[in-house]
C-alpha cells in the first residue's frame, strides 16, 4: 500500500468553490479509484486542502493515471484558484494502520517531520515501541514516510473529537515520560535527528471518506 498525498494551496476566499468543483468532478473520478481523505487546513498554513489517494503500488498508481487521462471530467476545473501544488508518494510504517473510511475526527492533526538523511531506520526502531504507549490515549490515522516528492520526511496524522481533547491527550500521554519517542540511544548518542517540524490542524470535507 502507498498513498499519494497532494497538498494544494488556493487563493484566499476560493475554498468553497474549489470544494464544490472537486466534489462534482470526483463523481466521475471515483470510477477509477477512490479517495482515502480530503482535508482542509483550519490552523496552520491556511487555504490548503490535502487529497490522499491509496494505491496498491506504483504500478497501480500509474495504471489509474493512464485510465483517468481519458476522462473529460478530471482534473477538476480549479486551475484559476491554485497557487501551489505539492505531490508526495508516502509509504506506511510497518506498524501504521490503513487509512480507512470512518468517523474518527472531526479534527485531525498532521505533523510533518523532516529527518537527516539515512535516519529512517532509527526512527522506525524508536517509534514502534513508543506507539504502544501512545495508542492507550487515542488512535492514529497513519504514519508514513516519503518515497518520492519531498524526501526524508515522515508524516503522522492524529484524530481528535475536539481541540481540547488534543491538548488533554498531549498532556497525559507525555506524563509517564514514554512519549514522544526518545531520539537518543544508549550512552546519550543521538539515534536520529529531526531538522524540521511542522503541523496543521485539519477538518474533513463532507465527501471525505475519513471524517
Amino acid at each position: 500500500m502507498i498513498y499519494e498525498m497532494r497538498t494544494c494551496e488556493v487563493k484566499q476566499g476560493s475554498m468553497h468553490t474549489v470544494e464544490k468543483r472537486f466534489y462534482e468532478a470526483y463523481q466521475d473520478r471515483q470510477k477509477y479509484s477512490r479517495l482515502a481523505a480530503f482535508w482542509k487546513t483550519e490552523i496552520g498554513p491556511l487555504n490548503q486542502f490535502i487529497e490522499v489517494w491509496p494505491y496498491k503500488d506504483l504500478a497501480d498508481l500509474n495504471r489509474v493515471r493512464l485510465e483517468v487521462a481519458h476522462s473529460p471530467n478530471w482534473p477538476p476545473p480549479i486551475d484559476e484558484f491554485v497557487v501551489k501544488t505539492q505531490s508526495d508518494i508516502m509509504v506506511p510504517f510497518p506498524f501504521s494502520p490503513e487509512l480507512s473510511p470512518g468517523s474518527v475526527g472531526p479534527y485531525f492533526e498532521m505533523r510533518m517531520y523532516t529527518y537527516a538523511s539515512g535516519h529512517l531506520p532509527a526512527i522506525l526502531k524508536s517509534w514502534e515501541p513508543a506507539m504502544k504507549h501512545r495508542l492507550k490515549f487515542g488512535p492514529v490515522c497513519g504514519l508514513w514516510y516519503s518515497e518520492y516528492g519531498s524526501l526524508n520526511k515522515f508524516v503522522h496524522v492524529w484524530p481528535y473529537k475536539t481541540i481540547e481533547e488534543r491538548m488533554e491527550i498531549r498532556k497525559t500521554s507525555r506524563a509517564p515520560g514514554l512519549w514522544p519517542p526518545v531520539a537518543t540511544a544508549a550512552g546519550g548518542v543521538k539515534a536520529y535527528e529531526l531538522v524540521r517540524q511542522e503541523n496543521k490542524i485539519l477538518l474533513a470535507s463532507k465527501f471525505s471518506p475519513v471524517q
